[in-house]
């Protein structure tokens, strides 16, 4: 695996659009935002793409490549996103009052944050702020 520090703006927008646009949608569960320690288990915990929605709420057509997506979550705030051979590391904070989730990748001078649709033991949604969303679930 790689680490990309420099170009980690363009692959984390990338990513961040698939990744952080969490999974929900289960019966009652939807849109409900649990603690913190959903998002990480006990140490750690990886989340895999379960799809993606466009602004207009249209799904959109999962790739090789986004089906490969996962981001683990540890517990001292820091996080690992890969996507094929590539990497990347940082830092995120999370804010429950806010509902917001904001990653800071290792490297980068901008941080991304994501309203928090939905976060339970195995689901985890993430709106962007254009619109689209990205559902996850545990793996």
């Amino acid at each position: 695996m790689k680490n990309l520090t420099s170009p980690a703006s363009r692959l984390l927008a990338g990513l961040f659009m698939f990744v952080l646009l969490f999974t929900a949608a289960c019966g009652s569960k939807e849109g409900t935002v649990e603690g913190v320690n959903m998002l990480y288990g006990t140490d750690s915990k990886t989340w895999k793409t379960d799809k993606e929605m466009n602004a207009t709420g249209d799904k959109v057509a999962q790739t090789d490549a986004m089906d490969d997506q996962r981001v683990t979550f540890y517990a001292n705030k820091q996080y690992n996103m890969t996507s094929g051979a590539q990497t990347m590391n940082g830092k995120y904070t999370f804010d429950q009052s806010a509902k917001t989730i904001t990653m800071m990748p290792d490297g980068a001078g901008q941080s991304n944050t994501f309203t928090v649709v939905t976060l339970t033991d195995d689901k985890l949604t993430l709106k962007g702020t254009d619109g689209s969303e990205l559902r996850l679930e545990k793996e």
